[in-house]
């Protein structure tokens, strides 16, 4: 396990959260994003996926998947970032992430189900390496960018009708927490065409702009490499 880090985003109080992360999950990029937009400090400690550090006994017993994120909080031991969004939803209210009324919030949560279980788990890093082993060398971006495009896709219709300029509205929620760090491995990653997406190139145009997600960034992180 890397150096300890701190990453404090209300300096108002001393974190009791802690976050391991890794500066290139795109599921911890979604919980460095919804704590920061719910104003909470925490404290960064970085699992190098490269290093093979999620696989060491001491994470082992945070998260015997050995994945990040984990989410620590005094006694609570939260894995998986669908998890801890809902758990910070009803530990820490402020700033609420699910809209109050039931349709809207019903769309909330299906988009970041798609987001983390139809699209994200299909390019994971060790599965694109299983499908080079197996199949050749071409095949992992192939494989990556349709399935990545057929959940865009149905994202792209699920917020048809309620989105702006975030995916549900006027303000940022749980949907748009998971979808802004999708859609820039998409791009940045996968060199996914976001025109055939203009709702969600929208959305992620808006949430860029937001301080907190710049804060969120994959570079900005302590254990980034340049």
């Amino acid at each position: 396990m890397e150096q300890m880090h701190s990453c404090p985003v209300d300096s108002s109080s001393a974190p009791k959260l802690v976050l391991y992360s890794y500066w290139q999950s795109s599921c911890s990029w979604r919980v460095r994003f919804a704590l920061n937009l719910k104003g909470l400090s925490y404290e960064y400690r970085a699992v190098n996926l490269a290093k093979g550090e999620q696989f060491t006994s001491e994470f082992g017993r945070l998260n015997p998947l050995h994945y990040v994120p984990v989410l620590v909080d005094g006694d609570v031991v939260v894995s998986d970032s669908y998890a801890i969004l809902l758990y910070l939803e009803e530990k820490y209210p402020q700033k609420a992430l699910l809209p109050a009324d039931p349709q809207l919030r019903a769309i909330n949560l299906q988009a970041a189900s798609i987001v983390s279980s139809s699209i994200q788990p299909l390019h994971m890093l060790s599965l694109l390496k299983y499908i080079e082993e197996t199949v050749g060398p071409e095949e992992p971006q192939a494989w990556a960018h349709v399935h990545i495009e057929k959940g865009l896709l149905a994202l792209e219709k699920l917020l048809n009708n309620c989105a702006g300029p975030y995916a549900t509205g006027e303000e940022v929620c749980m949907a748009d927490v998971f979808l802004a760090p999708q859609i820039a491995v998409a791009t940045k990653r996968f060199n996914v065409d976001m025109s055939k997406f203009p709702i969600l190139r929208m959305v992620y145009e808006s949430c860029n702009a937001l301080p907190e997600f710049q804060a969120s960034l994959p570079d900005r992180q302590p254990d980034a490499v340049q």
